[in-house]
């Protein structure tokens, strides 16, 4: 009954060719050429230029001018964000991550999986003023940050790959490869970090900024973000066992039995 409804009910022709070129866009998780979407859509490139156009005007597309290629818009990033808001994680993890900043007094970013890499989405300031321009929607390097550490440490393999694809990073070499700070020394291997739940740069990518970011996990022990703590290097103590990292920990740590809790309670 509900198939024949559907199928009875009026739409608008066109509404729908322009989303099979959203969702050609969505699929192919980078940048686009015009043919590449006018093929994947099924459509004459001068037909999905006519609807790009549009798109762009309405800014759920954009277009960058160096290369010509087609990738996401802003309007398409607050729809995104209104997904993301509405996942259970994230409503649990806000208040905690707003609870550590105000107690740390360093800045505090809420991060998931985007189709370029880890993504911001949801950004508490502290008390110590950055030089650096994070916001929401910023997209961490997979090799050279903290939060792209702990998403390689402990992400799904078909999550990640396409994340290192789209970041140019060969999948061989992520898990072995170290990352060297501006004095020469590494960081942990990515199985350090898996032992420790934990990952931290200093310096790195940008001098005088340091960070340590931790996953959060549901009932079933898959990674569904990651809070990450950032600072200025000369404020922040980035020990281990230090207690910007106990705090951290022990947040993530509610974070992670709140949602089974609450998974617990939806299959009772």
């Amino acid at each position: 009954m509900k198939e024949a409804t559907e199928r009875s009910q009026r739409g608008i022709q066109s509404v729908e060719v322009a989303g099979r070129i959203l969702k050609a866009l969505a699929q192919r998780r980078a940048p686009a050429a015009l043919s590449e979407l006018a093929n994947a859509a099924e459509l004459s490139t001068a037909q999905a230029h006519t609807y790009l156009v549009s798109l762009t005007r309405l800014g759920l597309v954009k277009r960058d001018a160096l290369t010509g290629s087609y990738e996401p818009g802003p309007l398409s990033l607050r729809l995104g964000l209104m997904f993301v808001e509405q996942q259970e994680a994230y409503r649990v993890a806000v208040p905690y991550a707003t609870e550590l900043a105000a107690k740390l007094g360093f800045s505090v970013a809420v991060c998931v999986a985007g189709a370029q890499g880890p993504m911001i989405v949801r950004y508490e300031r502290g008390a110590y003023p950055l030089h650096v321009n994070l916001h929401i929607g910023t997209v961490m390097s997979l090799r050279s940050t903290s939060t792209g550490r702990i998403f390689s440490a402990f992400l799904k393999p078909d999550e990640l790959a396409a994340m290192m694809r789209n970041q140019g990073i060969a999948p061989l070499n992520v898990g072995v490869d170290h990352v060297e700070s501006p004095d020469g020394a590494k960081t942990e291997s990515l199985e350090e970090e898996r032992k420790r739940a934990m990952a931290r740069s200093v310096d790195v990518p940008s001098p005088g900024i340091s960070s340590l970011s931790a996953p959060v996990f549901d009932a079933h022990g898959s990674m569904q973000l990651a809070l990450t703590v950032i600072g200025p290097s000369g404020a922040m103590d980035t020990d281990w066992q230090g207690p910007i990292a106990t705090k951290l920990r022990e947040i993530c740590q509610r974070i992670t039995e709140a949602l089974t809790d609450r998974t617990s309670t939806h299959a009772v």
